[in-house]
């Protein structure tokens, strides 16, 4: 398991004076709720299902902003027919197969608008991702805390997607969309840090998996729904999308628990405690707040402003090289994962059925992911991964129309690839930061792979008249990305020096103690170098 510890047991150490070593903010919690337990199990499931109403709103306008198929009026004009331009025909000459209400494009005539235009609306909802990322990001980390920071943005999203359905014209729509992007910015970022705050820290990997399978759950129930609604108006989709995130809303206020991480480092010990009580098992006893004092370690308490968290992060320099390193593999995977399913309507295959496969997709992606995570190299994983999806998704582009079930299938390896890779590197994100900064660099990563969606809706729009456009862009950023080595030890990004050389010591013996060849100058050495250089091994 990637979240298993490095460092030898202090009952079986010889050296006195590691017995001494204060424990640890996530040894403690661990000591006291358990490993994993039921309580634990529905308040991580309960955040998870937020990714739920996530999925359907990242991914909606497949359906709502779709291009509708039409037919010809006049079957004596002979220049009507399925490989004429629309925009080249006369209005009597054709008409929609479906009401006009159905989607955007047909409901106000943009069939022949720009492909800037027609994309305007998904490109919106991912601009707001990203400013509300931006602005947001750093509120789970201080002063709103997780739970009430995904509260927040589950609220804000599903009244902005209610209030879609009153837009009249594009640019009214583009707007909503935008604050729509703007709410969902954090959700996925807050319920992924708070389910896997909430238990042991060696389930958190199968934990975060819950929210992949929450969201797969999501993608998948949009093309169901759109499907029973196919005649009616594409506002409908937005009503049955939102609608249940409020009452999910109201469910989390009520039900979930804060961060007990969080809590402590904030310094709010009476909730702190409260917390713990609530989710641990009734064999664990009823702790105290002064047994806590006693043993956890007191540098984890740090008072934050509103941008300490990222204030903090641009200070180490080891951590803005993990971030800038994983940003840039995030901004290509992006492309892919959201570029490809908003890409299904320009193959030659129904697009209900290949959104569904879209969606199933996921599914394996989030079981490799689940199974094979704890024993996944993730320079290998990301690089095999993206290589994979690229690969594919070129040679979609050059298969003909006939072979549309040999495209779908090279169009669904190449989306696999990607989901997988989205995975890992969230995981691997959540893995790299400590507590205190964690909420917001797994943001930031969000962040990246958002900005890739952005460009995905132009591109996509544009690939109706060149495939290429929209499934032959790749990126070959996983050659950017790199294992980093003992990110674990550390934890947090203020460490009194007598903790920290604790900790490098305890690392270096456990490795003398395996390979039994090291010399005692190599002991110096390394201790030095890892000292003075104040960066990861």
């Amino acid at each position: 398991m990637a979240d298993s510890t490095l460092f030898p047991d202090p009952a079986d150490s010889e050296t006195p004076k590691l017995q001494k070593h204060q424990r640890s903010l996530d040894d403690t919690i661990e000591r006291c709720i358990g490993n994993f337990g039921r309580a634990q199990l529905i308040q991580a499931a309960l955040v998870s299902f937020a990714w739920v109403f996530d999925a359907q709103q990242t991914f909606i306008s497949i359906f709502s902003d779709s291009h509708p198929k039409w037919h010809c009026t006049q079957l004596s004009d002979e220049s009507c027919n399925s490989a004429a331009n629309i925009c080249q025909l006369p209005k009597s000459s054709w008409a929609w197969d479906l009401p006009a209400q159905t989607s955007i494009v047909s409901e106000w005539s943009l069939e022949c608008a720009s492909s800037i235009i027609t994309g305007l609306p998904a490109s919106s909802f991912f601009m707001g991702c990203l400013v509300g990322g931006l602005v947001l990001a750093t509120l789970a980390d201080s002063s709103l805390g997780r739970k009430n920071m995904l509260v927040v943005s589950c609220l804000l999203m599903a009244l902005a997607g209610v209030l879609t359905v009153i837009s009249t014209n594009i640019w009214t729509y583009s707007a909503l969309r935008f604050l729509c992007g703007f709410g969902r910015a954090t959700i996925g970022t807050c319920a992924l840090v708070l389910s896997t705050e909430l238990v042991g820290k060696r389930w958190r990997g199968q934990i975060g998996i819950i929210g992949f399978f929450c969201f797969t759950l999501g993608f998948l129930s949009l093309p169901a729904i759109a499907y029973l609604n196919q005649s009616s108006s594409w506002r409908l989709l937005y009503l049955w999308t939102c609608v249940p995130t409020i009452f999910y809303c109201v469910l989390v206020h009520l039900f979930v628990r804060e961060s007990p991480r969080w809590l402590y480092v904030r310094g709010r010990k009476d909730e702190f405690v409260a917390t713990l009580k609530s989710i641990a098992p009734a064999n664990h006893g009823s702790p105290t707040a002064s047994f806590y004092d006693a043993f956890i370690e007191h540098e984890e308490s740090w008072n934050v402003d509103l941008y300490s968290a990222i204030k903090m992060l641009l200070e180490k320099s080891w951590a803005i090289r993990r971030l800038a390193a994983i940003m840039v593999v995030g901004i290509g995977i992006g492309m892919v994962y959201y570029g490809m399913p908003l890409g299904v309507g320009n193959l030659s295959f129904n697009l209900y059925l290949s959104v569904t496969l879209n969606a199933l997709s996921e599914l394996p992606a989030s079981l490799l992911t689940f199974f094979l995570i704890g024993r996944l190299n993730r320079k290998s994983a990301l690089i095999g991964l993206t290589i994979i999806s690229g690969f594919c998704s070129v040679m979609c582009v050059m298969m003909r129309d006939e072979w549309a079930w040999l495209q779908i299938g090279l169009e669904l390896v190449s989306f696999f690839g990607a989901c997988t890779a989205f995975n890992v590197m969230l995981i691997y994100t959540l893995e790299l930061f400590p507590t205190c900064v964690r909420n917001s660099a797994i943001s930031m990563v969000r962040q990246a792979l958002v900005l890739g969606g952005v460009f995905s809706p132009v591109l996509v729009s544009a690939g109706r008249e060149n495939g290429l456009v929209s499934y032959g862009v790749s990126i070959p950023s996983s050659l950017l990305i790199w294992q980093e080595r003992n990110a674990r030890i550390f934890r947090s990004t203020q460490r009194s020096p007598d903790l920290l050389m604790a900790d490098l010591v305890m690392v270096v013996r456990s490795k003398l103690l395996l390979s039994k060849k090291r010399k005692d100058d190599e002991l110096s050495i390394l201790l030095s170098r890892s000292w003075n250089s104040s960066v990861p091994l």
